[in-house]
């Protein structure tokens, strides 16, 4: 049996439960979000025309609303967390549904904004509720489950963009309505069946930086810079260089789906046995060969399994939500959530756009960049602690107070 049908079927006795709501938001994003990128690179190049510069400036666009992520600690003084995320969720199939109507450079800028509110503030507030709903002891398995009902809502939509695109010939603003308002459907639905669920901690309404937290800080800070290099022009590459159709990078994507299906709980259970400092020296030399070996690929096929490898790999990042969620004052939670998730922006917001006109020069040399920045995180993950926990956050360093500063 598969990992994630063995998870959902310990939960279906019990549908209305918290972990059943995470279950069910984790499937209505991807349907969205999923779709979003997968023909987003085709639909600016085919549609509106873009060059890498103007790709590079609205990947940047759509970073900003993740650098103000960190405002999402003020609007849960008007609504509760769990109320935040199913609006954000709504905002992201809103966006992704007025996608086609705008095939033009202004139009696609506003609608990836309206996208990106949804997208970004979802995501802050669905780590915030998993880290809060779910035991520590069952953290990287439950969320190696959440990464698997992903790829498989996300597999389900690359299979319909397939099909729609190569079967039934449809336009891209077809295809984004349907995305988009499945998504809003299933939003409408949690909203009606879910109550709202108890917090077992008050969290804390304000910003809230802890010196002690500065290794999850810098780790954070470095994910999002790498990680975006590979989301902008990882994809891009295979259009512009190894001219990709949207129907064949649709199935490169149901290939990573259907392979993080089984693989994504697996890691979780990994990431459990090996303790996060394993799991994260892995993650990190792992990188390094990807994007140096993509800097200078000159094969499609060889580009695409370095696609798939990277994809397997970034379940791994489930070791870094793992190693804060022992570390942290559990008050501090839903705060903190917002302050990484500005924190893995600050870059994100400068790096496409700069890295874009790289682009125009050498590819090559963006994906070096990438490498670089893999290797500084596999340098800090050295100095987490074999058993973090408060008052041990940093390998080698004096004790301090288990909820100091």
């Amino acid at each position: 049996m598969l990992p994630m049908q063995f998870a959902l079927q310990k939960l279906r006795l019990n549908w209305r439960s918290p972990e059943f709501l995470l279950m069910l938001m984790a499937a209505a994003m991807p349907l969205s979000s999923a779709t979003w990128f997968a023909l987003i690179n085709n639909f600016a190049v085919e549609r509106a025309g873009f060059d890498g510069a103007q790709f590079g400036l609205m990947q940047s666009i759509r970073e900003i609303p993740g650098f103000m992520a960190f405002a999402a600690i003020f609007l849960l003084i008007f609504m509760r967390e769990q109320t935040l995320a199913l609006v954000s969720l709504l905002l992201l199939g809103a966006g992704v549904a007025l996608t086609g109507f705008f095939p033009y450079a202004l139009g696609l800028y506003c609608t990836t904004a309206l996208m990106s509110v949804g997208f970004h503030y979802y995501e802050t507030m669905n780590k915030s509720l998993s880290l809060q709903w779910i035991e520590k002891s069952r953290t990287p398995q439950v969320l190696g489950n959440l990464i698997a009902v992903g790829s498989f809502t996300s597999l389900l939509a690359f299979a319909l963009i397939y099909a729609g695109l190569t079967v039934l010939d449809l336009d891209y603003k077809n295809v984004y309505i349907a995305a988009g308002g499945l998504t809003c459907a299933l939003v409408l639905f949690a909203v009606i069946a879910y109550p709202h669920f108890p917090q077992k901690h008050e969290q804390r309404k304000k910003l809230i930086l802890r010196r002690r937290y500065w290794l999850y800080y810098a780790l954070t800070f470095l994910s999002g810079a790498r990680r975006q290099i590979f989301v902008v022009f990882a994809g891009f590459l295979m259009v512009e260089r190894f001219g990709y159709s949207a129907a064949a990078l649709t199935m490169l994507f149901l290939v990573n789906c259907a392979i993080n299906i089984y693989f994504a709980p697996l890691i979780g259970k990994l990431v459990g046995k090996w303790g996060e400092r394993r799991a994260l020296l892995f993650e990190y030399a792992g990188l390094i060969g990807i994007f140096t070996s993509y800097a200078f690929v000159q094969h499609a096929g060889i580009a695409a399994l370095l696609y798939i490898a990277d994809h397997v790999f970034f379940a791994l990042a489930i070791a870094m939500h793992s190693y804060f969620q022992k570390i942290a004052d559990p008050a501090d939670i839903a705060s903190t959530a917002g302050v990484a998730f500005t924190i893995n922006h600050i870059a994100a917001v400068v790096l496409p756009a700069v890295l874009g006109l790289l682009w125009l020069h050498s590819p090559a040399a963006v994906f070096l960049c990438g490498a670089a920045l893999a290797a500084g995180s596999l340098a800090l993950s050295y100095l987490v602690p074999d058993a973090p926990q408060p008052g041990n956050e940093v390998r080698g360093a004096h004790p301090a107070p288990a909820f100091g500063k």
